[in-house]
């Protein structure tokens, strides 16, 4: 077959789920930002494109605000962390 313009990782979008991707946190900060009795006063920010990933679909809970930083979010995934009080930002 031929191609007249080749784009090599044209359907690159690793996906990962709600449930999954509070783990990309490091642990030191994720202890603070779950622990009942501190109120941190930022919600964290997660940038998926620096953990290798693109997508983000809705699987799973949160129960916490935090900002998402992603090339893709599902619509599912948007309801559910703007029903959590955080926010989704989409980066290129």
């Amino acid at each position: 077959m031929r191609h007249f313009h080749v784009q090599r990782n044209h359907e690159w979008k690793p996906v990962v789920n709600v449930d999954k991707f509070l783990s990309l946190i490091p642990a030191e900060h994720r202890e603070k930002y779950l622990n009942a009795s501190s109120t941190p006063s930022t919600a964290p920010v997660i940038n998926l494109l620096d953990h290798g990933y693109a997508k983000l679909l809705g699987k799973g809970r949160i129960n916490m605000p935090i900002i998402v930083q992603a090339r893709y979010v599902s619509a599912e995934a948007g309801e559910k962390i703007k029903a959590a009080g955080g926010v989704t930002q989409l980066v290129a």
